[in-house]
Parts: C-alpha cells; structure tokens; sequence
C-alpha cells in the first residue's frame, strides 16, 4: 500500500512547463473561442476604469460627473460587461491552475527596493495601458491579427519601453 502511484495526466498537463508553440496554440484557440462566443475581441485594462471609479464613488467621491465616465457608471454592471467576467475568469483560472499544480505560495518580500519596483512597475503598465487603450491583450493580441495600424504601433512600443524597463530595473532595483 506504501507504493507511489503515478499520475501522468497530472505530471503532463499540470506539473512540467508546456512549450511556448503549445501556449501559442491554445491562447488562439481560446481567444477564437472567445471572439465566436461573445462577438467581440479579447480585452482586459477596460472594465479597471469602471472598478476604479465604482471604488471612488464608495469612497464618496462623485466620479460619475466625470468626463471620463459621463454617467457610465450608474448604468455599469459587473456581470454584464463581458470583459469584467473574462477578467475574473483569467484570475480564477491561474488561482485554480497554480493550486492543482500545488505550486501556489506566499513569497516573503525580499526588500523595501523590490517593492517600490513593483508598484513603479504597476503603475508604469497601468498608464502605458490606458494610454494606448488597452493592453497587451486588445491592443496587440487582438489587433495584429485584425490588420490594425495601433497594434504595430504598439508592438514596437510595448517592446521599446520592456528594454528600457529591463535597464532602469537592473540599473535601480537589483
């Protein structure tokens, strides 16, 4: 009885790296699935203004008067804004991925730099994404293949801004 079992379906799917061609693959294929599912293209950054603003107003502040959000946000709801779900979807689906792989950790912050890294960072993407409006996923993604001039545009942006990200980050934070 003291014998180890074997679980190959576990130790294939779950426990060693897939390929990059593998991710490649599947990524399409749900994005595919996505777009034939909902009708529109795969996005992440657009349902965080929303949230962002529907904390503000639960802190009191009247953003809805914004121009930004000219009244949206009274009509806004979570569960039918079809990017908001696919959010919630990304999360639970790496929380659920990490936990059947039994790879899910708290990791103790190593220094007060790598934190000042992490949010810089954060906040770095977070603007870059509202800038372009939209992420790596609608405004690369999803607009490469549509043929969209913004998604080369981004492309070489995204990557520019990665490789003076990397110096800043080796020169300051490590």
């Amino acid at each position: 009885m003291g014998e180890n079992k074997k679980y190959p379906f576990h130790e294939t799917f779950l426990k060693k790296e897939w390929s990059y061609s593998t991710g490649a693959v599947l990524l399409a294929i749900l994005a595919l699935a996505l777009v034939t599912v909902t009708g529109s293209a795969w996005g992440v950054t657009g349902p965080f203004g929303m949230w962002g603003g529907k904390i503000l107003q639960l802190l009191g502040i009247n953003a809805d008067s914004w121009k930004g959000f000219n009244g949206a946000l009274a009509k806004y709801s979570f569960w039918k804004d079809q990017p908001a779900i696919t959010d919630l979807g990304i999360v639970l689906g790496a929380l659920i991925s990490v936990l059947l792989a039994a790879q899910f950790k708290i990791k103790k912050i190593k220094s007060a730099k790598n934190v000042w890294a992490a949010i810089l960072g954060g906040l770095c993407m977070g603007i870059g994404a509202r800038l372009a409006l939209g992420c790596n996923i609608g405004s690369f993604f999803s607009a490469l293949p549509a043929f969209s001039l913004h998604g080369w545009l981004f492309w070489i942006s995204i990557f520019s801004g990665a490789a003076v990200g990397s110096q800043l980050l080796k020169k300051y934070f490590m």
